[in-house]
């Protein structure tokens, strides 16, 4: 009996799990747009309706046990609302309302012009200039968003309930999955060491940074073969991970030291270059099945790719200086910046569109061209969206962006944790769309709480 236990493998449907999200080719930019529009209306609607956060305040100014008690009540409440009203809607659209995307992207889209002519332009209008909410609020609220949806998806996708189109494509083509990994890379770009043009950092310091990357990276390969989990090597190869290709990145930038104005020119030089060379056969090699014992041809997507995955980084790096940081430049009031943030995100969407069409189809797996442009684009348009919280007066960041910011990689670490641990225990492929659901909801209110009772006690998980 000990030995048919011994026997028994720790993931019997690895296979099947595989199959489940190999093969797919993703769905059509306009839904990808549809999509990240629903995400930043409900957390700029949040904020409208969210009121003052002033739990921390009452704390300092009482002593005794009741208010402190009752502040404790006071942001859980607070981040209980915005897991109702941001995250579970979120989690609708992404599984059961799937179908309706459309609709719920046009009804949002009428609401907030709606809300901003009633209420906005009055407290717009009233509000001096320099106590508008800054880009900087923005950005933070925009990376949240871009951990919440990452992290949700990441199990989500193992659920019949997810739709297939939204996962990530084989080969061509594009699902709300595939720019994750872009997103990841656009989000630290902006607000970046490099964006912030702070050089003092030594080489020895830049290895000593990127350590944590490489472990978690190593740690990835030891616990998926540990636990015999599922793993799509048509993804980033037989061994990497994105915790290499975000290492890989971060030494690059360290060796080729280039000042934030000429980094978005490099940046489209080498895309330019590496999408030449991919024209010219190396994408028929990337997506081929060929794979020889070295250790480059064996994890031939997640090497090459670098190249298109460091461009795109520079290119976030000088948008980053040029938009936040640069202070020589004239126009740096927020409605100027917020013009350029749309003017922006139009620009790359444009250009997605004209690349995927004349020149290559987006391939997240090759980091081409096109899909630089779609990242970029679909992650300016969060941006801009999440900026028209600026034309109604609200006092601070939601309960639930200060808790995610605080700990962002702490939290999406937790959510592979969580995902490691639903896969293992729950026959994810035979759950019902109700089980699913419900797993769904106590797996995201987990992550969320446990990232707000970190935020609450003032703990902060970092490696350096």
């Amino acid at each position: 009996m000990e030995g048919l236990l011994l026997d028994k493998p720790l993931n019997p449907n690895k296979l099947l799990k595989e199959q489940f999200v190999s093969n797919l080719t993703g769905s059509s930019l306009a839904e990808i747009a549809a999509l990240s529009t629903i995400v930043p209306a409900l957390v700029v609607l949040r904020k409208w309706s969210s009121g003052d956060n002033t739990w921390r305040d009452t704390a300092k100014k009482n002593d005794d046990v009741h208010p402190v008690r009752k502040d404790w009540m006071h942001y859980f409440s607070a981040l209980l609302v915005d897991y109702l009203t941001v995250v579970l809607p979120i989690l609708l659209v992404f599984t059961v309302l799937a179908e309706w995307v459309y609709t719920c992207a046009i009804s949002l889209v009428i609401l907030i012009p709606i809300y901003i002519m009633n209420k906005g332009f009055q407290s717009h209008l009233k509000a001096e200039l320099n106590r508008l909410p800054s880009l900087r609020a923005d950005i933070s609220s925009y990376r949240v968003s871009v951990v919440l949806v990452t992290c949700l998806c990441i199990l989500a996708v193992d659920f019949k309930i997810f739709p297939r189109r939204y996962a990530k494509a084989e080969t061509y083509g594009s699902g709300i999955m595939d720019l994750g990994v872009g997103s990841f890379v656009v989000a630290n770009a902006l607000v970046s060491r490099q964006a912030r043009n702070i050089t003092s950092m030594s080489f020895k310091a830049a290895l000593s940074s990127i350590s944590p990357l490489v472990f978690l990276g190593f740690a990835r390969i030891v616990s998926t073969l540990g636990v015999d989990y599922q793993v799509h090597v048509g993804e980033y190869g037989v061994h990497w991970n994105f915790f290499f290709t975000l290492a890989a990145i971060s030494i690059l930038t360290s060796i080729v030291r280039i000042h934030p104005k000429y980094c978005g020119l490099v940046g489209l030089l080498i895309l330019a270059g590496y999408q030449i060379w991919l024209s010219f056969g190396l994408n028929e090699y990337l997506i081929s099945d060929e794979r020889n014992a070295d250790i480059i041809s064996q994890n031939k997507e997640g090497v090459y790719s670098i190249l298109g995955y460091w461009g795109m980084f520079l290119i976030g790096v000088s948008l980053g200086y040029y938009l936040f940081v640069d202070t020589s430049s004239k126009g740096r009031s927020r409605n100027t910046q917020v013009v350029k943030v749309w003017v922006l995100a139009a620009s790359f969407w444009i250009l997605a569109v004209v690349l995927d069409s004349y020149i290559e189809r987006v391939s997240r797996r090759m980091c081409n061209f096109a899909y630089v442009m779609l990242v970029f684009g679909q992650n300016f348009q969060v941006l801009s969206i999440l900026t028209l919280a600026g034309f109604v007066s609200y006092e601070n960041n939601l309960v639930l962006e200060d808790a995610f910011n605080q700990n962002m990689l702490g939290s999406f670490l937790l959510a592979n944790i969580l995902t490691g641990l639903v896969n293992l225990s729950v026959d994810t492929l035979s759950s019902s769309s109700l089980a699913a659901f419900m797993i769904m909801s106590v797996y995201t209110f987990t992550l969320c709480m446990v990232a707000g009772l970190a935020h609450f006690c003032g703990f902060r998980m970092k490696f350096w």
